[in-house]
């Protein structure tokens, strides 16, 4: 078996339902889909665990802090 986080079996368990669901029909632009579905509650989380301060965010998230506002933007996260 896989060696693997909490985050990723949440993944394939929820990625193994998608499929079951589909009774048939094709997926399509999956990995846009999981990606929006979990963006938006990472940012949100990380973000409240540094009070809203936007340049610990993008420090504990890896990336810029101006990617960072374009990405609370696009989400609609004040």
């Amino acid at each position: 078996m896989i060696n693997e986080n909490e985050i990723a079996r949440c993944v394939r368990k929820a990625m193994d339902g998608y499929f079951r669901d589909l009774e048939g029909e094709r997926p399509c632009a999956i990995y846009d889909m999981v990606m929006n579905s979990v963006e938006k509650p990472l940012l949100e989380i990380v973000l409240h665990r540094v009070s809203g301060n936007q340049t610990q965010a993008a420090q504990l998230l890896g990336m810029n802090r101006n990617t960072l506002r374009k990405k609370m933007k696009d989400y609609d996260i004040k």
